[in-house]
């Protein structure tokens, strides 16, 4: 039992680390109400890029979204736990944190280790989205999306349809036409006259560069809310060592 005089010292630095470390929690909690919100408009503004590469629809906005809903409920485990005092709570709040800062550590730097082998599969996956096209599928839809919402036509440009088949029985798809009043199907079945009423610019390129933009914000953000952990472990085993060590209880 350690000497009153001695917990009443440490009674100041136990209070303060907890307001810190409730601070610290309703901070963290606001990131995973912030990743919540990632999660949501990468699903409504990047699904159409990202669900190029599978069939159906991409799961990685939904990553985002349970990421977040998973920080929103720790988050207010942690604010729980400083307010209890109690010191397997602290312990386990650490280690969470500890392992989402792994899990968001080793995302981040495989998405920049591997950046250029998945552009590589991207344009494949795109090339063969173009080369499949029937205008029904989700991937043909997201061509389609993709080709309205930046007015481009092909993966290269116009031309790249000129050996698919649904250039040999359609022409370009509509959505290359930068109007539709004059973009019939003579027009687009021919790809000199395509020329003269649909989009030249090619998709691959302007879709590398709207994810990239797109990614790095994620990214950015990512890693600040990793780091910004490290900062809650520390708060979370210096506040459950003093309690243990001072045998510290709430009143």
């Amino acid at each position: 039992m350690s000497p009153p005089s001695r917990r009443l010292q440490t009674k100041p630095v136990i209070t303060c680390l907890k307001t810190f470390l409730i601070s610290y929690s309703l901070i963290f909690w606001f990131t995973g109400v912030i990743l919540l919100a990632v999660g949501v408009w990468g699903k409504v503004s990047l699904e159409s890029y990202l669900s190029l590469a599978s069939d159906t629809s991409t799961n990685a906005p939904y990553v985002l979204i349970g990421t977040g809903a998973i920080i929103v409920i720790f988050g207010l485990f942690g604010c729980f736990a400083t307010c209890r005092g109690s010191p397997w709570m602290l312990k386990l709040y650490a280690m969470f944190l500890t392992l989402v800062f792994l899990a968001e550590l080793v995302a981040g730097i495989s998405g920049f280790v591997f950046r250029h082998e998945i552009k590589a599969e991207l344009k494949d996956a795109y090339l063969n989205a173009e080369k499949n096209y029937n205008s029904t599928d989700i991937r043909s839809r997201a061509v389609d999306t993709i080709q309205r919402n930046l007015k481009c036509c092909g993966v290269h440009n116009l031309s790249s349809w000129e050996d698919t088949a649904y250039f040999k029985q359609h022409g370009i798809p509509e959505s290359c036409c930068i109007t539709l009043n004059n973009c019939t199907t003579e027009y687009r079945r021919n790809i000199t006259l395509a020329k003269t009423v649909a989009f030249k610019q090619g998709c691959f390129s302007m879709v590398t560069t709207v994810l990239e933009g797109n990614l790095e914000i994620i990214a950015g953000i990512s890693f600040g809310i990793a780091f910004f952990q490290l900062i809650g472990v520390f708060l979370a085993c210096c506040l459950s060592r003093y309690i243990t060590n001072n045998q510290y209880e709430m009143v």
